[in-house]
Parts: C-alpha cells; sequence; structure tokens
C-alpha cells in the first residue's frame, strides 16, 4: 500500500498540473470556459490512453532492450532529478507552445507533451519495468494521479485566481524539492542493488 502511495505521488509530481496551469490557460484563453473544459477533458483522455499503452508496453521494451532492474532505477532516478531541477528553477522561456493564435489545440501541445510528455513515458516505462507483479498497483497509481492532475487543470480558473502566479510558482518549486528526494533515493537503490549484485 505504502509503495502504491509513493509511485502515485511520484506519477503526480512528474505530471506537474501546477506547472503545466499558466499554459493551458495561454493556449486556450481565446475559446469560451465551456469549451475550453470539453478540450481538456479530451486532452487529459487522450493523454491517459498513451500513458497506458507506455504502461502495458513499457515491460516489453525493457525486457527486448536486455536492460537490468538496478540500471533502470539509476537511470530512472536521473531523469527523474533533471525533470525536478527544471520544476525547481524553471527556465524564462514564457509559454511559447508552439500553437498558432486562434487555433483549438488537439493532441499537441496539450496532451502531448504537457501531460503525457517524455518525462512520464519514461517513468511509466521503468515502473513498469520494476514492478511487473504489481501492474494493477500501477494502472490504479497512475489513475489516481491522473485524475488529480485532471481536476487541477479543469478547475484552472479557480486555482489561478486563489493561489495568483506566484502561488502555483512556488506550489510547483515544492514539488520539485520532493521529486528530488524520491529521485535520489530512486538513485540510491539502484546503486546500492547494483554492488550487492
Amino acid at each position: 500500500m505504502s509503495e502504491m502511495i509513493s509511485v502515485t505521488v511520484l506519477l503526480f509530481l512528474i505530471m506537474d498540473p501546477l506547472g503545466n496551469l499558466p499554459i493551458f490557460m495561454s493556449v486556450l484563453k481565446h475559446l469560451e470556459p465551456k469549451r475550453q473544459r470539453i478540450i481538456i477533458i479530451r486532452e487529459m483522455l487522450i493523454a491517459l490512453l498513451f500513458m497506458l499503452v507506455f504502461l502495458f508496453a513499457g515491460e516489453h521494451i525493457l525486457s527486448f532492450l536486455s536492460l537490468r532492474t538496478e540500471m533502470v532505477s539509476i537511470s530512472g532516478g536521473i531523469i527523474l532529478f533533471l525533470i525536478a531541477i527544471k520544476m525547481i528553477f524553471p527556465a524564462q522561456e514564457g509559454n511559447c507552445t508552439g500553437q498558432p493564435m486562434g487555433e483549438e489545440p488537439f493532441l499537441v501541445p496539450l496532451a502531448i507533451p504537457l501531460v503525457a510528455g517524455p518525462s512520464i513515458l519514461a517513468a511509466i516505462m521503468l515502473l513498469s519495468h520494476q514492478y511487473p507483479e504489481k501492474i494493477n498497483y500501477l494502472v490504479l497509481s497512475l489513475l489516481i494521479a491522473w485524475l488529480l492532475s485532471f481536476v487541477i487543470l479543469i478547475m484552472s480558473n479557480i486555482f489561478l485566481r486563489l493561489l495568483g502566479s506566484k502561488g502555483v510558482s512556488a506550489l510547483e518549486r515544492i514539488m520539485g524539492l520532493l521529486l528530488v528526494m524520491i529521485a535520489t533515493q530512486m538513485f540510491l537503490d539502484g546503486v546500492r542493488a547494483y554492488l550487492c549484485a
């Protein structure tokens, strides 16, 4: 049960709904609120479908590449650490999404790469390789993390109004700090398993 909670927290942190809030609002600002909600629901469902595909195919991909569990844990820790650093020290690039002004987004950039980006897909593949016998728990953890992200993004106007841009930024940095600790633990577990093998 504790493993499932930690996996859920990990996936939620990588999805980074608070970090995606301003980008979602920027891409959808020219649309009516009702249409915004429909698009968010559609894009989140597409993202969930992609993540589930990677969850079930991930173990086969990593097995095909003959990757050892320790290497998966070490590389996963490094990837998560880099993601966490970006959350704590975000690049000042503005909300450059590549979406043409006035055009309704489909698949890109909201579903992919904002929600189901390379980071979360890599993490899902690593988890499916580490816990192949607990795939049901992984599916449940993914669904809970996705649902939490979905609620935050569908209520984006309320969150931005309550927290303000500075509040959202501060919360994202706190999430980044938590992710640093999880990444470090994953890395150390991998090193320990490799040295004891």
